[in-house]
């Protein structure tokens, strides 16, 4: 296939007007030539991941953007963290999404859900985990990046329709986890599992020695783990096997290189790739540069405006999105632009006032040979709002590029 593509995602990049910064959003505000090339160059529009107003997470909305529906395909977050960060899943398994977390050791009360954001030492304490068995199920857990982790329950008779364990906001208690439905058995067992390894990882983390150590470094401690998002693993058609593309996922979280390795693509590990505000985008860029060799597809997330957004720093997010902005640079110079098409947009929004998700529709640019531009000269939620696309879906998107790419079969005579 002569013609190639890469999708470009500032992860949460998307946001709304912010008082402190003159009614503008951090896009809007930020230092982005080579986004406003796409925009001058390409067509312009907005995007809602799922469908109007729909709170998207990082997974759902990208097997919207990838062509599947998520109200088809997704079975809860936790497969995807658990394949994306090494651990094995069988059938049967029930998998969660986990932080390391801090709580008042005497009542329980979440003070930090990512426990300052720690970095160095979870390995330690994912040991120190790792290996136990409940009731007869076995208990897998490795850390992912940051704070995160993944769990795996491996046993007879377990559901996974439970309620988290963490609540998701801090000042409040850790929750027992019930099943969805109290007449369903087999979530009733899963629920006593993940309640006593919430407990045992308690008492197992709290006197840890690195955590003795962050203490006297008047660091928070990760004393707790904290699952969410239960889920199966996914019955789901490849990316090739669905598109005729052979596609390269570089991604810097686990979840999402979970999603990547259920669509069988390659998944692309770049050193220097934190998941945070530090992360090295030109090694990201060489590195989505590299995978256009040898691939017809590349999907790209950078992790850092999503950080900014739910630490609520509205600044440390203009500097993520004009790190996006360098990193597009190096891909527009390294690329053949008569054979290439760009896709720059969100996966969510993370307005830095909610500190969260939400529902709000994404900025989206797509640029290339082909493209039939509008009058858009710069990229951001109210500009690209004008431009040519109009508003559409994440479903969208494939539908679109496999057109542009020439490869898409005819719908009727």
């Amino acid at each position: 296939m002569e013609k190639k593509a890469i999708i470009v995602i500032g992860d949460g990049m998307s946001d709304r007007p912010l008082k402190e910064l003159g009614g503008f959003t951090p896009i809007e505000i930020a230092r982005k030539p080579h986004m406003s090339q796409l925009a001058k160059e390409g067509e312009c529009g907005i995007m809602d991941p799922i469908a109007p107003g729909i709170r998207a997470g990082s997974d759902t909305s990208h097997l919207a953007i990838l062509g599947y529906d998520p109200y088809a395909y997704y079975t809860g977050r936790g497969a995807f963290e658990a394949a994306g960060i090494g651990l094995d899943v069988e059938k049967g398994d029930i998998c969660f999404r986990c932080n390391f977390a801090t709580v008042d050791e005497n009542t329980f009360i979440v003070k930090d859900r990512r426990a300052g954001r720690i970095r160095e030492g979870t390995h330690l304490l994912a040991q120190a985990i790792n290996g136990m068995e409940i009731e007869g199920v076995k208990i897998f857990f490795k850390e992912s990046v940051e704070h995160r982790a993944g769990l795996v329950l491996r046993g007879e008779g377990l559901g996974h329709r439970v309620i988290d364990a963490d609540p998701h906001q801090e000042g409040v208690k850790v929750h027992t986890v019930e099943a969805i439905d109290p007449s369903d058995i087999a979530s009733q067992k899963t629920a006593r599992i993940v309640n006593e390894f919430v407990k045992r990882s308690f008492e197992i983390l709290r006197d840890h020695p690195l955590n003795k150590e962050r203490k006297s470094q008047g660091l928070p401690p990760a004393n707790i783990v904290l699952p969410r998002g239960a889920g199966t693993a996914p019955h789901i058609p490849s990316f090739e096997e669905r598109y005729g593309l052979k596609g390269a996922c570089i991604v810097e979280v686990g979840l999402l290189k979970g999603v990547g390795r259920y669509l069988k693509m390659d998944v692309i590990d770049v050193e220097g790739a934190t998941g945070s505000l530090d992360t090295d985008e030109q090694a990201i860029a060489r590195a989505s540069l590299e995978a256009l060799k040898n691939n017809d597809f590349v999907l790209c997330n950078v992790k850092a405006p999503d950080v900014a957004g739910h630490d609520g720093e509205p600044y440390k997010k203009i500097e993520a999105v004009e790190k996006i902005d360098r990193m597009l640079g190096t891909i527009l110079s390294g690329i053949a632009p008569h054979n290439t098409i760009i896709v720059l947009t969100a996966d969510h929004s993370t307005p830095v006032i909610v500190k969260d998700h939400s529902g709000d529709p994404v900025p989206i640019v797509i640029w290339g040979e082909g493209v039939r531009t509008d009058e858009v000269n710069s990229y951001g939620e109210r500009s690209c709002a004008r431009g040519g696309l109009g508003r559409i879906r994440g479903l969208d998107i494939m539908n679109i590029l496999t057109n542009l790419l020439s490869i898409q079969e005819k719908f009727g005579a």
